[in-house]
């Protein structure tokens, strides 16, 4: 352990020397990459590798390393972490910044290899296969260690070289050397340990982070998370409990990173461990119908003051579209698991402009808001933001819905609960959700304005940016950009379950034995 050069950061398994240099960058500002588990993970994976020395590059008005200042076009390899997709520009303006040619195709010999990584990455990469000489296809504990190894062993030979035998890895991705490439993921999460290795008090999320599980299995429609992270995972008890303890000399939150922390199976022992060790607490998420009054308790006992839900839709019919799997009462038993526990305030995490719905479903949060308003008491924010159709899920073929509909339904939100007290609607702009739409279906002809553009408003602005082309519903027969990748089931799955959204058939979650789409039989 030893404090790096920011005087409130502290490295907890630091490496000095190894000849190859990586670097890992997160493109957007020091605070958010820092709460993102993921930098942790691969941070410390890399530098436990004898011939790895790895920094980290953030956006910033000078972009030198945090740990020895050094330029971004000094290292060998560089390395993207990509969560977002309006991080792109951000990943053009990096590269500029660090004197490194952004388009593939022109850099020579000299130049560093280019990697990408993350969940954009994994779900598609063709809108930057212009800009990237290889992707990371899957999670990059299995990865990264055979893509080192490979970069090492043909450091002798030109660029073009290089690049053939990365495409020849499994989980690896080269634009140069295109084929079918199949997701790799960790069957065992314990042989991996994923908790803070960089302590900061500069942090958007100021906490000790340890991942509980990876992976869900619920089965929501519209959530890309649930399927390019399949299998779902669960971290042992024990592992867990050796990683609290580990962390309870720095007198930090803890804080639990899951999909769904409350379907973790022993969430109730564990809560009792953290408690019992002395150190606050919180989730990075719960579900409503598995949450227990333990952990909410647990929460509100480390100073939680708003209690956050993701009921995401309003009616029964909309619940069904999106196999949600919650009712009204899950969500009014955790609003009351919340207010006996002395937590007033709360937070619902809304969507709109999904498939099959109308306007009568958006009246409907409207009206569970406010049952919910007068329930709890509190203050009630409602976080409502655009429905953004995502690859491999069984929405990727709906449209965006239209800035008309979606204006509509925003007009309706706010009129129906202006004489409600103690509600605030906050959202994402129609804008901004609809640029994500079109980075997170595009194609490889994006690549090309993404080149063109360091921010939303270059991109928006391009002559050549079809919306519509990107917007649009797709048809089930048409190829998409994504189809060269394989995580694990087909488009018949995807298919099966935008027809069952339709008939407003419900899928169960994912059960030990079961084969129904195809992960689990890999």
């Amino acid at each position: 352990m030893y404090r790096s050069k920011l005087p409130r950061e502290i490295i907890l398994n630091p490496k000095s020397g190894g000849r190859i240099k990586f670097a890992l960058v997160y493109p957007n500002f020091y605070q958010i990459g820092m709460s993102n588990l993921g930098i942790h993970i691969i941070y410390q994976l890399l530098n436990a590798m004898k011939d790895v020395s790895c920094e980290r590059f953030f956006l910033a008005d000078e972009l030198l390393s945090i740990e020895n200042q050094t330029p971004l076009n000094k290292f060998q390899i560089i390395g993207f972490a990509l969560s977002f997709e309006q991080d792109y520009f951000n990943v053009i303006k990096m590269l500029r910044a660090g004197k490194i040619n952004p388009r593939a195709a022109q850099r020579t010999d000299f130049d560093p290899i280019i990697i990408a990584g993350g969940p954009c990455a994994t779900f598609n990469p063709a809108p930057l296969a212009k800009i990237f000489d290889a992707f990371v296809i899957g999670e990059g504990e299995v990865i990264l260690p055979p893509l080192i190894d490979e970069i090492i062993s043909a450091e002798h030979l030109p660029r073009i070289k290089k690049l053939e035998k990365l495409s020849e890895l499994a989980g690896v991705y080269v634009p140069r050397f295109p084929k079918k490439v199949s997701r790799q993921w960790v069957k065992n999460l314990d042989e991996h340990p994923a908790h803070s290795t960089i302590l900061t008090d500069d942090a958007e999320f100021n906490m000790y982070l340890i991942e509980t599980a990876r992976g869900c299995g619920r089965h929501c429609r519209f959530c890309m998370a649930g399927y390019c992270f399949r299998k779902p995972r669960n971290r042992s008890l024990d592992v867990l409990k050796a990683e609290v303890r580990a962390a309870k000399k720095f007198d930090k939150k803890i804080g639990l990173m899951g999909a769904a922390i409350s379907d973790y199976p022993q969430i109730d022992e564990l809560c009792d461990f953290i408690l019992g060790e002395k150190l606050p607490m919180s989730v990075a998420s719960f579900r409503a119908d598995s949450v227990t009054e333990n952990l909410v308790k647990s929460l509100a006992a480390s100073g939680l003051k708003t209690l956050t839900i993701a009921p995401e839709v309003g009616s029964e019919k909309m619940r069904r579209v999106i196999n949600k799997g919650i009712t009204e009462e899950n969500i009014f038993n955790a609003v009351e698991m919340g207010s006996r526990a002395g937590i007033k305030n709360f937070r619902l995490y809304f969507m709109v402009g999904l498939p099959f719905e109308d306007f009568s479903d958006v009246e409907e949060i409207a009206r569970l808001s406010t049952r919910i308003k007068k329930y709890c008491g509190g203050r009630l924010t409602l976080s409502v933001n655009p429905f953004v159709p995502k690859p491999f899920t069984p929405f990727q073929w709906s449209p965006f819905a239209g800035k008309k509909y979606l204006d509509a339904a925003f007009k309706i939100l706010r009129k129906s609960l202006k004489s409600v007290g103690g509600v605030e609607i906050i959202s994402e702009s129609i804008r901004s959700a609809q640029i994500q739409a079109i980075l997170a279906r595009g194609d490889i002809e994006l690549s090309e304005i993404i080149l063109q553009s360091e921010s939303e408003r270059d991109f928006r602005n391009n002559f050549s940016l079809d919306k519509e082309k990107y917007l649009r519903g797709r048809d089930f027969a048409e190829e998409l950009p994504w189809d060269f990748l394989n995580q694990g089931f087909d488009k018949k799955y995807l298919l099966a379950e935008f027809n069952r959204a339709k008939d407003l058939k419900s899928t169960p979650p994912c059960f030990d034995g079961c084969r129904r789409c195809g992960v689990c039989g890999e």
